[in-house]
C-alpha cells in the first residue's frame, strides 16, 4: 500500500502508536514504553528489587495509562502496570472504523458475554471489553463527552466530598487540547479557558459529514430540539456533532496519548501478557496488601511486590472480580465458588449500571446516500480506501456515531435523560454485514436508568470469565422510558423535514403501538452500547454497598485502590470514557498528595 508523504509523516508523528501497516511503524510502536513480556518478568516469589516496585497498576485501560503516566512523573517513584493483553499492533486499532475488526477479535477484546436477560426477552448479548495496550479506548467509538454537571453533584450529596462538579471540573481540563477549529467558532476567552490546548487528551471535530444526518438537524429543530455546536456544558441538551479523541484522522486511544509520552522514562514497566491472578497479603491474617501474584503468557504465575501501593484500574469488569477472587467480597458468594473469605465486603460486582441502546432503524428510499451502498460497492470501497490513505478523511475516519442529541423523555425530568447516536448505516448486529438498502439509525439511551446488576466469579479462577448480569429493563421506570424512546425515533423521522427520504420503521415495525408492545419490542431490538460502571462503587463506610471511600481506598483494607469506571455511584449521562480518565487524573493526584 502507497501512503502519501503527509500520511507517513502523520503515522510518525501522531501522538497514538499509529498505523501499524508496515514493520518499521510496528518497531516505533514497541518501543514506546518500556516493556516486557511477562515471560520475562522475576519468577521468584521473594521480594528482591528486581520484583519489587512503589506502584503496581493492575489493567492498563483508559484509567491504567493516566494513572501509570502521572505517578511515573516523579522520577522517585518505580512504576509497574500490568495488562492482560498485548500491544497495540494490530492496525485496525488505529483506523477509526476499526472498531469494526476490533470488537469481537481476541486479540483485541475479552469477548464477553452476558447472562440470558429477562428484559431483553431471554437474549444473552455480547459485552466488549479492551484486552490490549489502550484497553477500551482502543476499540470504542471515541465520543469526547463529559456528562452533566448533576451527575458528580448527585456523588457528592450521596457523602462523597470532594466529587461535586466544581471539584472535578479540573481533571477534565487538565489533559485536554481542544483542536483549533472548536476555537474559530468560540472566540471568547470564557470558552478557552474552560475548553483548553496543550494537554494529551485531543478532542476534534469529526472529518466527515453526511446530508441524512444534517437533515436529522433539521428534522430534530421542526420538533423543539436545538442544535448544539458542543454537548460538553452544564446539562448537554440539543443535537449536533459529536466531538472526538482522534488526532488528525486517527484514532487516539490512551496508550497513545499518556503511555507514549512516558517512553523514555526508566522507573515505568510495561508488563504486556500479562493477568493478574489475585491481591497477595503480608501475611494470612493481615489486612495490608502486599503486591499481585500474575500469570505470564505461559501460563506461569509470577509475583509483584509493592512498597507504597496497589492500584487496580481493570474497569468495572475486571475490578471487582480480582477483588473476588482474591478473597475479597460478599461471604456467601466467595464461600460458594470455593474462595476463602479475606476481607468481607458486600457491595464488590454489585450496583453494576450500564446505557442500553434500543436501536431503531428507518428504511429509506432508494437512490438515498448511506454509508449501507458504499460498504456494498467495490468502487465505494475503493473510493474510501484512497480518501483514508491520502487524506485521512472520509467514512473510515468515522466514529461510530456522527450525530447526538440529548432530549427529556417527558416533561417530568429536569434535564435531559435520553442520548442520541444517530447513524448513516444500519445492521442486523455487531458483527454482520451492513444491509444492501439505504437506512439510518437511530440508537437511543436511557442515561440514568433505574436497574442494578453484578459481576460475579464462577469459581476460584481468574481466568474463567465472571458472570456478567446487567439486568437490564427491570424496572417498571426503565420499560416505561424504553417505551418513550421509540415514541422520539417516531417523531423525529415524522416531520416534514425528513418526508423527502420516505422513511419506513424496519425495527421495530409500525405494528408495534402499545406501550406493553414497545417495551417488549425494546428487548428484541436493544444492545448494550457498553458503558459499565459501578460494581466498586465509592461512598461512606456505612454504606453496605460501597467499596472504596472518597480518596478511592478499598474499605478496611491498606495499601489498595481501585482508580477506574467501577467505582462511579450512579452512571454519568453520557459516554464513560472520558470521565474515567478524569477519575484516573483526579485518583492519581490523591495518590501523589498521599506521598
Amino acid at each position: 500500500m502507497l501512503l502519501s508523504s503527509r500520511t507517513r509523516k502523520l503515522i510518525l508523528s501522531n501522538n497514538n502508536y499509529k498505523f501499524g501497516i508496515t514493520k518499521a511503524i510496528r518497531n516505533v510502536s514497541s518501543t514506546t514504553v518500556t516493556q516486557q513480556n511477562a515471560s520475562d518478568a522475576n519468577a521468584n516469589c521473594k521480594k528482591n528489587t528486581d520484583n519489587t516496585y512503589d506502584y503496581i497498576i493492575v489493567g492498563a485501560g483508559s484509567a491504567g495509562c493516566v494513572v501509570a503516566n502521572r505517578l511515573s512523573s516523579n522520577p522517585n517513584n518505580k512504576v509497574a502496570i500490568l495488562e492482560a493483553g498485548g500491544k497495540d499492533w494490530y492496525p485496525w486499532i488505529h483506523v477509526p472504523v476499526g472498531y469494526l475488526y476490533s470488537q469481537g477479535n481476541k486479540f483485541t477484546d475479552w469477548c464477553f458475554q452476558t447472562t440470558p436477560q429477562k428484559g431483553l426477552n431471554g437474549r444473552s448479548i455480547i459485552y466488549p471489553r479492551g484486552k490490549v495496550l489502550g484497553g477500551c479506548s482502543s476499540i470504542n467509538g471515541m465520543i469526547y463527552m463529559r456528562g452533566q454537571r448533576k451527575d458528580y453533584d448527585t456523588w457528592k450529596e450521596l457523602g462523597n466530598s470532594g466529587w461535586g462538579w466544581e471539584n472535578v471540573k479540573q481533571y477534565f481540563q487538565k489533559p485536554l487540547d481542544y483542536s483549533n477549529d472548536f476555537f474559530d467558532e468560540h472566540e471568547n476567552s470564557e470558552i478557552k479557558d474552560e475548553y483548553p490546548r496543550g494537554g494529551e487528551w485531543k478532542v476534534q471535530t469529526q472529518r466527515v459529514k453526511w446530508k441524512i444526518l444534517d437533515d436529522v438537524v433539521k428534522s430534530a429543530n421542526e420538533i423543539g430540539i436545538k442544535t448544539s455546536k458542543h454537548f460538553n456544558n452544564s446539562n448537554e441538551e440539543g443535537v449536533g456533532y459529536f466531538q472526538v479523541n482522534q488526532n488528525e484522522g486517527f484514532r487516539l486511544s490512551c496508550a497513545g496519548a499518556f503511555l507514549n509520552p512516558a517512553k523514555d522514562r526508566a522507573n515505568l514497566t510495561v508488563i504486556t501478557n500479562a493477568q493478574a491472578k489475585q491481591i497477595i497479603f503480608d501475611d494470612e491474617d493481615s489486612k495490608n496488601v502486599a503486591g499481585i501474584e500474575y500469570y505470564d503468557k505461559n501460563g506461569t504465575v509470577q509475583t509483584l511486590f509493592a512498597n507504597k501501593e496497589c492500584v487496580l484500574t481493570a474497569g468495572a469488569i475486571g475490578s471487582p472480580h480480582l477483588l473476588q477472587v482474591s478473597g475479597v467480597g460478599p461471604k456467601e458468594l466467595l464461600e460458594k465458588n470455593g474462595v476463602k473469605v479475606k476481607h468481607e465486603l458486600n457491595g464488590v460486582g454489585y450496583n453494576l449500571q450500564d446505557h442500553l441502546q434500543i436501536r431503531g432503524i428507518y428504511r429509506l428510499k432508494e437512490g438515498t446516500e448511506t454509508l449501507n451502498q458504499k460498504y456494498h460497492s467495490l468502487i465505494g470501497k475503493l473510493k474510501m480506501g484512497l480518501q483514508y490513505i491520502f487524506k485521512q478523511t472520509g467514512p473510515l475516519s468515522m466514529a461510530p456515531s456522527q450525530l447526538g442529541a440529548f432530549v427529556k423523555s417527558s416533561e417530568d425530568v429536569d434535564t435531559p435523560n435520553l442520548q442520541y447516536h444517530f447513524q448513516p448505516l444500519s445492521l442486523d448486529k455487531f458483527g454482520d454485514p451492513l444491509h444492501k438498502f439505504p437506512a439510518v439509525t437511530l440508537s437511543v439511551c436511557n442515561l440514568r436508568p433505574t436497574s442494578r446488576g453484578s459481576i460475579t466469579l464462577d469459581g476460584p479462577d481468574i481466568r474463567t470469565n465472571p458472570i456478567i448480569d446487567p439486568n437490564y429493563l427491570s424496572t417498571p421506570e426503565d420499560r416505561e422510558i424504553a417505551a418513550q424512546s421509540i415514541e422520539w425515533n417516531r417523531k423525529i423521522m415524522g416531520t416534514k423535514a425528513y418526508l423527502k427520504y420516505e422513511p419506513s420503521e424496519f425495527l421495530p415495525g409500525n405494528d408495534v403501538q402499545s406501550k406493553e408492545q414497545l417495551a417488549e419490542a425494546a428487548g428484541n431490538i436493544s444492545l448494550s452500547i457498553f458503558h459499565p460502571v459501578g460494581t466498586c462503587k465509592m461512598g461512606l463506610q456505612d454504606d453496605p454497598t460501597s467499596v472504596v471511600d472518597e480518596g478511592l481506598r478499598v474499605h478496611g483494607l491498606k495499601g489498595i485502590r481501585v482508580v477506574d469506571a467501577s467505582i462511579m455511584p450512579t452512571i454519568v449521562s453520557g459516554n464513560t470514557n472520558s470521565p474515567t480518565i478524569m477519575i484516573a487524573e483526579k485518583g492519581a493526584d490523591m495518590i501523589m498528595q498521599h506521598d
